[in-house]
């Protein structure tokens, strides 16, 4: 299938080698490949024989590296092939200063950060998939977006179904959003039972297939508390207005409710394709190669009211929106860190919040970001933080 424009959309996916990277690639090639797509730039990170093979059967102008020390490899793997090869932080930011209309935002974690500000600078549409862009500097994001005069259309499932029913002309009477949680792998253990989880347990999500930190922020429900503070910036909310529920079917991917009393929802098989080719054809919907719900098959949809006590990451995202500030960011460094010890062993499931807590407690006082250096100061601070409780 192609696009009805006549010359390809020119497309670049930061971290292509990830899940989101993968998938949106997949949908890429469904809807016309080559004949439809120019992909510019193609970026990842130590998968270079993923990253290399990538770029070959797109076609991409430049691929890139995240490590240094990869580059000879990626060169290599890519001889002969007219592909521009790059590595490091510089040649992320020349990926993303690439001529394209379209990025996909898929770095994980504060290294996306740079980069998909420059996409937004210079007025792409940004396909968001990065969280910390909103989390950690939100408000200096959104302002970057509105002045490059790019759109910014939300990739995570759940923003995206927000932001396929949220009727801008019914702006006035917008009630609230509530977000869809799966509940993890723990949404029934007790808190005795949440305290001796093994990382191996915490990464089997029951509904998703993702990475290694992904799945674990999931069954902590930090990656909920992280999305809530995501919708915030992206949909102009107040946190009064954003909602929580633990749905474990993961069919309902989020709902808007209105002043009428009317809510509507976005359903949908599991499926992070859906979001992507949303996004990639907004306004328009595409054919997409996922599964079609079957209702009569459905036996029941459950809705559960989140227990903060076993999962309270969700207190602490309502916490740092009532701050404001760079208390997203603080939260998000600290969480980065108690989830690197908990994966190497070195602390508890439940710990991870607490040290979580007291990191955002001790930089209550620091003030709002005016720039992107305030931001990676809250967080290289927050970080040091954690890291000195963690050991």
């Amino acid at each position: 299938m192609t696009t009805d424009t006549q010359a390809p959309r020119r497309l670049t996916v930061l971290g292509s080698t990830g899940s989101i990277g993968q998938n949106t690639l997949d949908v890429i090639a469904h809807l016309g490949g080559r004949a439809a797509f120019e992909v510019k730039a193609l970026t990842g990170n130590g998968n270079v024989a993923l990253l290399a093979e990538q770029a070959r059967a797109t076609g991409a102008s430049l691929a890139v590296t995240a490590s240094d020390a990869h580059y000879i490899a990626l060169k290599e793997a890519l001889s002969g092939s007219g592909i521009a090869v790059a590595a490091g932080r510089n040649g992320l930011m020349e990926a993303a200063e690439m001529d394209s209309d379209w990025v996909m935002a898929a770095i994980v974690g504060t290294a996306g950060l740079a980069p998909t500000l420059t996409a937004a600078r210079r007025g792409a549409d940004i396909a968001l998939a990065n969280k910390e862009c909103l989390v950690s500097a939100g408000d200096l994001f959104v302002t970057a977006v509105r002045k490059g005069g790019g759109r910014l259309l939300p990739v995570d499932s759940e923003h995206n179904a927000i932001f396929q029913v949220l009727e801008e002309n019914q702006r006035h009477a917008l009630e609230r959003v509530i977000i869809t949680a799966s509940g993890g792998p723990f949404r029934t253990f007790s808190l005795d039972e949440m305290a001796d989880v093994t990382v191996e347990t915490a990464r089997a999500h029951p509904n998703w297939s993702m990475g290694l930190k992904i799945s674990i922020d999931s069954a902590s429900m930090f990656n909920k508390a992280l999305e809530m503070i995501e919708a915030r910036h992206l949909f102009d909310l107040t946190p009064e207005q954003i909602e929580v529920v633990v749905h474990p079917q993961s069919v309902v991917h989020s709902m808007v409710g209105y002043a009428d009393g009317s809510v509507l929802a976005q359903l949908g098989a599991p499926d992070m394709r859906t979001a992507i080719g949303y996004a990639l054809s907004y306004p328009r919907r595409s054919h997409l190669p996922v599964e079609r719900l079957d209702f009569t098959r459905l036996s029941r949809l459950d809705f559960e009211v989140p227990d903060e006590q076993r999962f309270p990451a969700l207190r602490l995202a309502r916490l740092a929106m009532t701050r404001g500030g760079v208390q997203g960011a603080v939260l998000n460094g600290a969480k980065e860190m108690a989830l690197e010890a908990f994966i190497d062993g070195r602390t508890g499931f439940l710990t991870m919040a607490r040290v979580a807590e007291t990191v955002m407690d001790r930089l209550a006082h620091l003030p709002a970001a005016t720039t992107m250096d305030d931001v990676f100061a809250a967080d290289e601070e927050a970080r040091r933080l954690a890291t000195g409780l963690l050991n």
